[in-house]
Parts: C-alpha cells; structure tokens; sequence
C-alpha cells in the first residue's frame, strides 16, 4: 500500500465520529417512530433537513483544519457576546440532550440485561460507567468498538428491511404530508430538531478535527477532512432513511404504536429486527443497539463538557484542566436528577431534548456561516456560491420552521 494511501486512511476518524454521534435517538427513535407512525409520510422531512443542515455541519471540520482551531475559538473572535451566547444555550441544551441519550440508554441496557426493572437505577449505572470511562482515558477504546458495532447495526437494518419489504404485502404509499394539530407539530419538529444530529454537533466535530489534525498537511488535510466528513454524513441519511422504512414496513397501519416507556419502548424495537431477522437474532441485535446508543452517551458526556471548558477557558482568560471535571461532574449529576426526579416518561423527554435543539439550530446556522465567510477563514477556503446560497436557504429554513412550531403551540 503506498505512503498517501496510508496517510489517507490514517485521517478518517472525525466523520465516522460525527456518525456515531448521530446515529441514536434520532435514528433508532425518531425515525423508526416516524415510519410507525407516518409511514414513508415525512421522508420529505428527513431529506430536507439533512439538506439544509449539512452546510452548518460542514463549516466545522472546514474551519478545524483551515485554522487548527475549533469552532468556539472562532466564536470567541466574533466577540465575547456570541461566545457567551453560546455558552448560554449549550447549557440550556446539554441536560436534555443527555438525559434523551440516557433513558434510552437505560432502556436498552434493561431489555438485554434484565437484572433491575428500576430505570433510575440503570440511568445511574450507565452514568457512572461513562464517568470512570472517560476519566481513565478508556474511550479510545470504546470509540474503536463504535465504529465496528455501527457497521454491524447497519447490515444489521439494511437485512431487516428488505426481509420486511419481502413480507410486505400492502401497497407501499410515498405520499408526502404534513402533520397537523399541536401533537403532529410538535413531532414534526422533534424529527427534524435530532435529524441527523443537533447543530451543536458541529462544534464537537471541529474539536475533533483539531485532534486528528495536529499531524498532518493542512493544503491535502482540508480535502480528506470534508470527505471524511462527507461519509459519515451520507452513512447517517442512509440509516435514517432504513429505519423510517423498518418502521413503516413492520408497523404503519397495524395499529401498533411505539410505548412512551424506556423500557418497552426496548423491546418493541428489538422486536422490528427479530420479526424480519428471527428470534435467534434478539441478543446480537440488542447487544449492537445498545452499544451505538451506550456510545453516543459516552460521546455526548464527554463532548458537551469538553466544550463548555474550552468556552469557560476564553470567557474567564484562564486556563485550567479543572473546568472538564466540573463540568462533567455537573453534567452526569444533572442528567441523574432531571431522570430521577423529574421526568421519567422517554417520549417527553425525547421530545424536549429534540425541540430544544431545534429552536436552537438557527443561532448555530446562522454564526457558523458568519464565521466561516469572515476574515477570521483564509479567502481561499471560504465556501463557494453554491455553498453559500444553500447556506441561505437552510437558515430561512430553520427559521420559517421554528416560528410555525412556535405560532402553532
């Protein structure tokens, strides 16, 4: 194998990272809930806000590898009041996001491991877990087992569909709606809000880009960073395509509906392979399922503190490794509190976490794409026209959408 083959495959990393961070809830919840209960209904949805998303999220590793510095380092320079903007909504965001994570988490962990039926005690456990995890330097390792179990619950959902497309005997409708009333508003959003991930996502990306490249040429680094990029962004709209369509094939007009529950919740979604794939496959299945989602608990634990951090190190001037374990502490206790003490229904919380993160998105569309067409991105690495009227169009889409929702309450 030549040298520039090696050094190609050496700088994938970040894209397949964003993909495992994305492949959660809003795949294995949001999307197969949407095929329950829309059938092929919102793939207009799904479509477009990948579409419209995927500049905002493409301005971070851009930025990473053009400056060897992060996103937030950027907002710092667009002055201290969209650097504290920031930092005011990501913690506003970061307990729901991994209290969703969480709870489906402990959902999971319960259907496979049995053991206790008390949810709050597997939120606790998982918690715990993913603290002595990452705070022991063991997430190397567990990120290296991510990325094998998301192939493996990719063939996994690509079988479980066409088994279900052949068992499929009623006539397949791609009739597109929109959902009506404050319930069908409010799902609409909470889809498009974690679909493919949460636009902060894009602030995690760019940390993770400077990691990956300290070692490498910047002029040839740009161009592997976006097609690293580009993969795992293409990976998550195929995936999420698969499981609206595992959704609708198993139960859209059965008169099933997916349990507000964790813990059924767990079982009904295992039982959408196993109809298709047989019973024989619960444990492999449940075991792959369990593992993504353990693992975008793992990544959201340690990415929103990481990132508060850094945020708390150019706000106050001061540098210090103590901020991530404050942070991090202050997260996981939060997470255990809102869990045990104040919402333990999965689908509400979902369904907080994902609004919230969509009422958001604007602000990150909107100073992501500032930043990067600022002086602060060499002229040469700023995005083209295409790019940029995309750009546009996706913040008046984001936008038009959040006051709908908000004029529809």
């Amino acid at each position: 194998m030549s040298s520039s083959a090696l050094k190609f495959i050496k700088s994938l990393g970040p894209g397949l990272l964003f993909a495992g961070a994305a492949i959660g809830v809003s795949h294995l919840v949001q999307s197969t809930r949407a095929g329950a209960d829309f059938g092929f209904g919102l793939l207009w949805a799904l479509l477009l806000v990948n579409l419209f998303k995927y500049p905002f999220f493409q301005y971070g590793p851009r930025y990473a590898r053009v400056t060897g510095e992060s996103l937030i380092d950027g907002y710092a320079k667009l002055g201290k009041g969209v650097l504290f903007t920031y930092f005011i909504l990501t913690f506003l965001t970061m307990f729901t996001i991994q209290a969703a994570v969480t709870i489906v988490t402990a959902g999971l962990a319960y259907n496979l491991f049995g053991i206790t039926t008390d949810l709050n005690i597997w939120v606790i456990i998982i918690t715990g877990i993913s603290l002595l995890i990452l705070l022991l330097g063991k997430y190397k390792f567990l990120d290296n087992l991510m990325k094998v179990i998301i192939v493996v619950l990719t063939i996994s959902t690509v079988a479980a569909v066409m088994l279900a497309l052949k068992d499929h005997s009623d006539k397949i409708s791609f009739k597109q709606i929109l959902p009506e009333g404050s319930a069908g508003t409010a799902f609409l959003i909470a889809f498009l809000g974690w679909m493919p991930a949460p636009l902060d996502v894009s602030v995690w990306h760019s940390l993770w880009s400077v990691e990956k490249g300290k070692d490498t040429d910047e002029e040839i680094s740009i161009k592997r960073s976006l097609f690293d990029f580009k993969i795992g962004y293409v990976t998550t709209i195929f995936l999420g395509i698969c499981f609206m369509a595992l959704g609708t094939f198993v139960m859209f007009h059965s008169g099933q509906q997916f349990s507000a529950g964790a813990s059924k919740f767990a079982s009904e979604l295992i039982s959408l392979y196993t109809s298709s794939l047989g019973k024989d496959t619960a444990i492999f299945i449940s075991l792959a399922a369990f593992t993504t989602m353990f693992s975008t608990t793992i990544t959201t634990l340690d990415a929103s503190p990481r990132s508060m951090a850094r945020t708390t190190e150019l706000l106050s001037g001061k540098s210090s490794g103590k901020f991530y374990l404050f942070w991090i502490f202050l997260l996981a206790a939060g997470t255990i509190v809102i869990l045990s003490f104040f919402i333990t229904n999965m689908k509400s919380m979902v369904k907080l976490a994902t609004i919230l993160s969509f009422l958001t998105a604007p602000f990150f569309a909107i100073i992501n794409f500032i930043l990067i067409n600022s002086k602060h991105t060499p002229e040469k690495y700023r995005p083209g026209m295409g790019l940029k009227v995309l750009s546009y169009l996706g913040i008046v889409f984001l936008i038009g959408f959040s006051i709908w929702y908000l004029i529809n309450l």
